[in-house]
């Protein structure tokens, strides 16, 4: 774990007492340490030996050829100062593998740090009393013991970052922005003094580092306060809002795995028949469609000519909910079969297919056991991207079909600015997106045994 900065600065910030007890016991070993005399002793003798002049000589020719290399002239005194530099780096490398070489061969035991932590928590007495202080250290010990837990540590972390970074982002954007929440809420008639009101009401009047603490506080206690306009719980608003937004999403993914995966697994099957032209061209018009577009044609035909389905969402009609999801889901249902007939192409000529054949497999035994799980990978991937961009992109639909969920929510809020709502709205989508992010890196490690092996190996 010492050997990756990340862990190394975390084990010594989460054990933090346990290692300053450690440091105090290393420090009072090394002035006993054998390595410090040995180190002297054979830094002397390279020294009685001549072997730092040799160097210093070696090192002044590599300079003077690389002066020449390059045709660049150097000072004689930064000159000196470079050789020098260069000689006592060498040296002391020389030294340090001598004085290890002699202590390996005499049979004793360099000092060091690590060492010393571990000598002290093999004593059952001290790693008794070393447990409270340092759980937090243990407990990241344990995890990064355990592959598949590592693994997901690393990905939360990432993706703790991530929802970190977009906060500050995005409140920073609407931070710089010329628009005046106080001028557009209030109105043109609103006098000086009602503005300061507006503004020291809301903390628009604090310094950026402060405003921006209190909306991130408010992202981690789910409290983001009032909204500048409406007077509403902005954490309760999109609370509710945002589940529609959800369900929508996750139907259309559904619908559109249903429809996609058989279709490009049967046009990559049936590489170049009529059924392959004719999929792959109903995908490629899917993913030409705008959605605004493609959402008002079905309310002119179905709602207003047919009267099939209700023009707008209602919670009580479940009816209301096909129109949506359809539009939501053509563009993913179209790049999942397109991906899903790619990647099977990919690995439907492998050598592992022909084996499987030659084995006895027929051609669909060996199509649906070998080539499917192989090709999910990328096919994995692609779904994980467009959900994140039908969650974030649902604005559109949900504007059309008079939707009230988070991305209709964040578009109105957005002219004013209203920085509480429109933060939540972007942050909490941001959370969604990283939490299926972690959820497809997972299942790679569930399709692809060569994941797993790399896991166990770092």
């Amino acid at each position: 774990m010492l050997l990756s900065p990340l862990y190394k600065y975390a084990l010594l910030i989460l054990g933090a007492p346990v290692n300053l007890v450690t440091l105090l016991v290393y420090l009072w070993r090394r002035q006993t340490d054998p390595y410090r005399a040995v180190w002297a002793e054979t830094a002397q003798e390279l020294l009685d030996s001549g072997r730092k002049n040799t160097i210093r000589t070696e090192m002044e020719e590599q300079f003077r050829q690389k002066q020449l290399f390059f045709g660049k002239q150097t000072s004689p005194q930064a000159m000196e100062r470079e050789i020098d530099k260069w000689t006592s780096e060498q040296f002391e490398k020389l030294v340090h593998e001598e004085a290890d070489r002699k202590l390996l061969i005499s049979g004793r035991i360099k000092l060091t740090y690590s060492g010393t932590f571990q000598s002290l928590i093999e004593q059952r007495l001290i790693f008794s009393i070393s447990i409270l202080p340092g759980v937090l250290m243990y407990a990241l010990m344990f995890l990064y013991r355990k592959p598949y837990l590592k693994y997901m540590f690393e990905r939360l972390m990432m993706s703790l970052f991530v929802i970190l970074g977009v906060s500050v982002l995005v409140f920073t954007i609407l931070h710089l922005s010329p628009m005046d929440p106080a001028a557009n809420i209030l109105g043109e008639v609103a006098t000086a003094e009602q503005i300061a009101s507006f503004n020291k009401l809301y903390g628009l009047d604090q310094p950026y580092l402060i405003q921006l603490w209190d909306n991130i506080r408010g992202i981690l206690t789910f409290d983001l306060g009032k909204s500048f306009s409406g007077n509403e719980e902005v954490a309760a608003t999109i609370a509710r809002k945002f589940p529609i937004t959800l369900t929508l999403t996750l139907l259309s993914l559904l619908l559109a795995l249903v429809i996609a995966l058989p279709v490009g697994i049967i046009s990559a099957a049936r590489r170049d028949s009529l059924w392959d032209y004719s999929f792959m061209f109903i995908a490629l018009v899917g993913l030409s469609i705008p959605n605004f577009w493609q959402g008002l044609v079905f309310i002119l035909n179905f709602s207003i000519k047919l009267h099939w389905l209700p023009a707008t969402y209602s919670p009580e009609n479940a009816l209301s909910l096909i129109m949506p999801v359809v539009v939501l889901g053509t563009g993913l249902t179209a790049a999942v079969a397109r991906m899903t007939r790619s990647a099977t192409l990919e690995v439907i000529h492998e050598d592992y297919m022909l084996t499987a054949k030659a084995k006895g497999l027929s051609y669909r035994q060996a199509l649906i056991r070998h080539a499917i799980r192989n090709a999910m990978i990328p096919i994995i991937t692609v779904i994980g991207l467009q959900f994140g961009g039908m969650l974030g992109g649902a604005a559109v639909t949900e504007k059309v079909f008079n939707i009230s969920g988070i991305g209709s929510y964040v578009v109105d809020k957005q002219f004013i600015p209203d920085i509480p709502s429109i933060l939540g709205g972007v942050v909490y989508t941001a959370i969604t997106i990283s939490i299926v992010n972690v959820l497809i890196d997972i299942l790679y490690t569930f399709l692809d045994p060569r994941i797993r092996t790399k896991m166990k190996q770092y």
